[in-house]
């Protein structure tokens, strides 16, 4: 545990230092991962992590308890007042390395309620590494996370760690999410960052921010600063795309 809080910080320390915007903790290492509960010891040992790293940054810190650990997530975000979870499979049932996984949106809505927790919910829409039960519409998976699974934000990845989703998925889940916000979930690195935030309204990241782009290494924080650079520039130039906009006004 030593080693892993001392890794944990370290990274955490040099992505804020790189301007990032917010942190998700999770217990990426611990493949094989369990399909849904995790154990009480990972529970223990996530609470821990998060707490030193909240006490570290100032930035939003969130939790992904992989697989799909939603219920444990929102346990620890709650007690140590964490922002965000994430989670893999919140409507649904996907076909994993683990076996089917079912979406749980109905019990982890109520127990957030239950405990009277502000914390935000991101899914994941046909999350990677997996294979949806049948063939659903890429606009009905969004629009059944959010209206009836109600995400408070969706995340669209492609198909494994390191692989992007296309512009034009994340277009279509843009234009199916009616303005709750979408975030790429994998794949983005400095070269393509400027053509999917295009479309996106964030994103989340870890090969790229590694050293040499391998996950297994840790937080480059010039690379840190490079990507946070490029994703910038990129929002910058849509919100001033949509100052110059004209207004026209109704007769």
């Amino acid at each position: 545990m030593t080693a892993v809080i001392e890794r944990a910080e370290q990274e955490a320390t040099a992505l804020a230092a790189g301007g990032v915007d917010g942190i998700i903790v999770e217990n990426f290492f611990d493949a094989p991962f369990t399909k849904e509960r995790v154990d009480p010891v990972v529970i223990s040992a996530m609470t821990l992590i998060v707490d030193r790293i909240k006490n570290l940054v100032v930035v939003p810190v969130g939790i992904n308890l992989l697989r799909n650990d939603a219920i444990g997530a929102m346990a620890i975000a709650s007690t140590i007042n964490a922002q965000f979870i994430r989670v893999n499979v919140l409507t649904g049932i996907m076909a994993t390395d683990q076996g089917l996984i079912e979406g749980n949106a109905h019990e982890l809505l109520r127990y957030r309620r239950g405990l009277g927790a502000d914390v935000a919910i991101l899914a994941d829409v046909l999350v990677k590494h997996a294979r949806p039960l049948g063939t659903p519409n890429l606009t009905t998976a969004v629009h059944d996370t959010i209206q009836r699974g109600l995400a408070d934000g969706v995340i669209l990845s492609g198909w494994a760690t390191g692989s992007p989703p296309s512009l034009e998925d994340l277009e279509l889940a843009v234009n199916a999410a009616q303005g709750t916000p979408v975030f790429i979930g994998s794949g983005a690195d400095w070269d393509n960052i400027g053509t999917l935030m295009q479309a996106a309204d964030g994103v989340i990241v870890a090969s790229s921010l590694k050293r040499h782009g391998k996950i297994n290494e840790t937080v480059d924080p010039i690379r840190v600063a490079q990507f946070v650079e490029a994703a910038k520039e990129v929002s910058l130039s849509k919100e001033k795309s949509k100052s110059q906009q004209p207004i026209r006004l109704r007769s």
